[in-house]
């Protein structure tokens, strides 16, 4: 499915590292159209260059020689007018003004020079000595200086928007201005700019790499920003320090695309920037409407337009679980210990040396399970104060009703066992529902006899019930309102169903060995469902949630586009089309998305009376905290929404 990237709010960003001689000013630039041409064929709307990247940094005293300078605004004039042909270029070259030089930053686009930002400061210890040929932007003495024919633009308050994508403004500095301890950046982010580039010029000694890195991911973060640096390589002299062509993009904290570093060749980097996205991300965000922002001076251009098949980044499958093994089981151990401190919290508060859990020998409840278990052994309370409680019902099987029951054993857990058949008859009779009538009674009043067990055993024993439920649940409205729906304290409130299933195996491989593993293991596989409806012939679970509500894996992605970043259905869907188009055709994307929405808004009075539990993640629904929606909102405007894709 061909698309237009500005159509969804992205724009395809590419850094280079050019190879590069010092002071052949004609080879430089040579280079520099290649990089342009390169980074266009392969559909980038923007080309950052490093620092000085027409001399080249490491020129020392040749950057008073006229000849030199001359050069300099002659390849200007002879780069802006192949910006049609290519792209917009940043690029880096020493100018004057008023009798000083400026080591600056050249922002090229539409057959123009648009304007130029000087760098603030100037590096002046250790290898550094730029004071010496250049002074700082905050001399400048006019805001334009002459290129060639033209006046343009000159300054350090100067934003480039485009005009056919309202949420690219691009703000610029210069190599030592992100190392100052109050970078222009945050100024220019504070005033519109979503894309922050810089050219830079950054030599190599050992650990500055990791260093660099988390400079510029860490910047980009705290602006809500992109943040794109490109860095001279080593074509400059080596008479005292090596550059190693180190060229980063970055969006929000995360690294997107690096260059390949110690080659002589031209090296490119590219990455397609979210502007929609960090809009959004501030938006939410009150401390960035806060900031004060400083006053600037907007040139627009026009960016050149892509059509691709492929957003070029990253679109995990599962958002909410990390895709790297070390990283995931740093994460389960975080989350583990969120839910277990916030459990722990409660019964320290309550002075309860009890809790009643319901077990299932499925996952949520499992989770559940094992958090309570870890909480009682973090306050040193006996594990017998833990009431596990499992009641076989009409579609309970042998395998999850055997796993529940040898797994509070292994605990070491007070285990209790009561079925409700009984029980449920009666209250069919007493209502005159037909047991063999599957409909939504019949699954509900198991749900809720199961919940008034807990709830009465809870105070048989002076204890409060702890919730099993998911956020994936919420979300969906996948509960049985005041059933499984209601706890005291809802410990997976936090963790969506992604996750749930890796936190159990986690704690199967890191906290268990023997039998427990494998029954943790075993538990990991086998089919979600509550078990309402009774199995087949088999005797396996009929009843599989997944089957009703769709993939959780696709309810989850949904989940965090829609909730986290508040993309619409439109976005959506494309972005699902490259994470899952191997796997589902975009007719049945489409399908499970429409069926997301409509219980995500239908089912919002669920999530408006939820027991407390702890957030874990940076998606949450809790009324109290992140998710404050009407419970009668409509959803026809996102509905409107796939129906136009539906038509095109």
């Amino acid at each position: 499915m061909a698309f237009e990237l500005n159509d969804y709010g992205f724009v395809r960003v590419a850094v280079a590292s050019p190879e590069l001689r010092v002071a052949d000013v004609a080879f430089n630039v040579e280079r520099i159209r290649d990089a342009a041409s390169s980074a266009r064929k392969q559909g980038a709307q923007l080309l950052l260059c490093p620092e000085l990247c027409l001399t080249g940094y490491t020129c020392g005293d040749l950057f008073l020689q006229q000849s030199l300078l001359g050069r300099v605004e002659q390849s200007l004039v002879e780069l802006a007018s192949l910006t049609t042909d290519t792209l917009p270029l940043v690029v880096g070259a020493p100018l004057m003004q008023s009798g000083r030089l400026f080591n600056c930053a050249v922002f090229l686009a539409d057959k123009a020079i648009l304007g130029v930002v000087p760098k603030l400061f100037l590096p002046n210890t250790g290898e550094f000595y730029e004071e010496r040929w250049f002074s700082s932007g905050s001399d400048a003495t006019a805001d334009q200086l002459q290129i060639g024919d033209s006046r343009v633009p000159f300054g350090n308050d100067l934003l480039f928007v485009a005009s056919n994508q309202s949420e690219c403004v691009i703000g610029l500095e210069i190599c030592e201005d992100l190392w100052s301890v109050n970078p222009p950046s945050g100024g220019l982010a504070g005033a519109g700019a979503t894309l922050l580039l810089n050219p830079s010029a950054s030599p190599e000694i050992l650990a500055k790499e990791a260093y660099r890195v988390d400079l510029v991911r860490q910047q980009s973060a705290r602006c809500l920003a992109a943040y794109a640096y490109a860095s001279a390589g080593p074509g400059e002299s080596s008479t005292d320090l090596v550059y190693a062509g180190h060229s980063l993009i970055a969006e929000n904290g995360t690294l997107l695309a690096s260059t390949e570093r110690f080659r002589f060749e031209t090296q490119l980097a590219m990455a397609d920037i979210d502007v929609a996205r960090l809009q959004g991300e501030r938006r939410r965000n009150n401390s960035f409407a806060a900031a004060r922002p400083m006053s600037c001076r907007s040139q627009v251009f026009r960016l050149p337009e892509t059509t691709t098949r492929v957003v070029m980044r990253e679109v995990a499958q599962r958002p909410f679980v990390p895709t790297r093994a070390e990283e995931r089981d740093r994460r389960c151990q975080e989350i583990f210990a969120i839910q277990t401190t916030a459990l722990a919290k409660r019964l320290r508060h309550t002075g309860s040396r009890n809790v009643v859990i319901g077990i299932s020998g499925g996952l949520d409840s499992t989770l559940a399970l094992l958090v309570t278990v870890k909480a009682f052994d973090k306050l040193g309370i006996d594990r017998l104060g833990i009431h596990a409680i499992t009641m076989p019902g009409f579609g309970t099987t042998k395998r999850t009703r055997g796993n529940a029951e040898a797994l509070a054993e292994l605990l070491g857990v007070t285990l209790q066992i009561i079925g409700i058949d009984d029980a449920v008859r009666q209250h069919f009779k007493d209502i005159g529902h037909d047991e063999a009538t599957h409909d939504v009674t019949f699954e509900n009043t198991q749900a809720r006899e199961r919940t008034q067990i807990l709830m009465d055993r809870a105070n048989q024993v002076g204890g409060f019930v702890v919730g099993t439920g998911d956020l994936s649940e919420l979300a969906l409205g996948w509960c049985t309102y005041n059933a499984d729906h209601m706890s005291m304290y809802g410990v997976n409130s936090g963790v969506p169903k992604s996750l749930v299933r890796y936190l159990v195996d986690w704690c199967a491989e890191e906290e268990f060995d023997g039998e427990a593993r494998r029954v943790l293991h075993d538990i990991g596989e086998t089919p979600v469902s509550p078990e309402l409806l009774p199995p087949n012939a088999n005797g396996e679970i009929e009843q599989k949630t997944e089957e009703t509500v769709g993939p959780y894996d696709l309810h989850d992605f949904f989940l965090y586009h829609a909730v986290r970043l508040g993309f619409g259905p439109r976005k959506i869907l494309l972005l699902a089309t490259q994470a899952f188009g191997e796997e589902y055709a975009v007719d049945e994307l489409r399908r499970w998305l429409r069926l997301f929405y409509q219980r995500f808004f239908s089912q919002q009075f669920k999530r408006s009376c939820l027991p407390d539990g702890p957030k874990v993640g940076s998606v949450a629904l809790s009324p109290r905290g992140d998710w404050r929606m009407p419970s009668d909102a409509s959803v026809r405007l996102w509905l409107d929404e796939l129906e136009g894709i539906e038509k095109s």
